[in-house]
């Protein structure tokens, strides 16, 4: 039984693949590398067919297409390692990456192990490694539901090794819904909040490429599809209402929901954000409307971007969309035409989520 197995789903990739691939044979270590053709059109079959004859630890899957989702729920079904990740196909594992999250695991018998990743523009060369957890909590194994910071994490299937036994006991899975996109993000918050075992690392896993145009995270025409993945975790936490941290839980679903929909109705165009930001107002609204949001434990400056969308959508895109922006001037802009003095105080005094 291999170490490990590394799911690659591949789809119409022939630009990116072979370094992609190439970062994997680079690993040392008795894993298996499963590239899961789904239907592609391109020659990326071909340049993993030429990977399975160089490297006896790459295996070829083709099939039919059917998305992200089916594909990785594939490869979950065929792997044969004790711990299974996934590699994007336009990504660059780095080197001994496996190595160091199998070693991580062992010692803390954890059940995940997570860590960290660059944010990649290959064109230029730039390559910005991101810090998500505190250092107070690395290297040791933790309950992840304990701790707010969980919840706030970007969902990075890929930068983790898995136990495929608890995976599987446990019934995480991808949505399997084809055409779709996001679906790491429920499979994620459910394997975060599934495990009582589980261990962060500040070591780069990936190169995270951000220019590759084709990516589902690029598409509007995948506008609503954030939005299944969120529905898909509201009925997994329906079924762990008498958890002990179930307040907790929902509190991270419904912070990471705001910061999720906020993010995709930033990168939809006129057309699609004016609907879309309804969408966000009127689900946000029933869960005010039946008590289930606990504003005391809301950060006061996202609570106050959920307070003023939910008074006036429109009224919430239109200043979202003059004055916000990525740094601090671009924030400080924002939070004084969103909510005057008190905003701008809210916004430059820290959050808690």
């Amino acid at each position: 039984m291999p170490s490990a197995s590394v799911l690659v789903p591949i789809y119409n990739v022939e630009r990116y693949l072979p370094a992609c691939l190439e970062s994997l044979r680079a690993q040392q270590g008795d894993f298996e590398f499963v590239c899961l053709d789904d239907g592609s059109t391109d020659g990326s079959a071909k340049i993993a067919a030429e990977f399975v004859e160089k490297d006896d630890r790459f295996r070829l899957i083709q099939k039919a297409n059917s998305g992200y989702g089916d594909t990785l729920n594939r490869g979950l079904a065929e792997a044969r390692g004790e711990y299974v990740g996934i590699l994007e196909s336009d990504d660059v594992m780095y080197p001994d990456a496996l190595e160091a999250l199998l070693r991580a695991a062992h010692e803390t018998r954890a059940d995940l192990a997570k860590g960290t990743y660059s944010l990649w523009w290959s064109a230029d060369g730039r390559d910005v490694l991101q810090h998500e957890v505190p250092q107070r909590l690395l290297g040791k194994a933790l309950r992840p539901r304990e701790h707010d910071f969980c919840y706030l994490l970007k969902p990075t299937d890929w930068s983790c090794l898995y136990r495929a036994e608890w995976l599987s006991r446990e019934g995480i899975r991808f949505l399997a819904t084809p055409g779709a996109a996001f679906q790491d993000t429920s499979f994620m918050f459910k394997a975060l909040c599934s495990t009582d075992r589980a261990v962060f690392l500040d070591v780069p896993i990936v190169h995270y490429r951000q220019d590759n145009e084709g990516s589902s995270i690029n598409s509007e025409s995948k506008a609503y599809a954030v939005c299944g993945e969120y529905d898909e975790i509201e009925r997994w936490l329906a079924l762990h209402a008498d958890d002990a941290f179930a307040a907790r839980m929902r509190l991270g679903f419904q912070v990471s929901k705001l910061n999720a929909y906020l993010w995709n109705l930033d990168r939809l165009g006129d057309d699609l954000a004016p609907e879309f930001v309804h969408r966000v107002a009127s689900e946000f609204s029933a869960y005010a409307a039946r008590g289930e949001i606990d504003w005391p434990a809301w950060d006061a400056w996202k609570a106050t971007n959920l307070r003023a969308l939910l008074r006036d959508p429109e009224h919430y895109l239109d200043v979202r969309r003059r004055y916000h922006g990525p740094g601090a001037a671009a924030k400080a802009r924002f939070a004084l035409h969103l909510a005057g003095p008190a905003g701008l105080a809210q916004a430059l005094g820290g959050r808690r989520g």
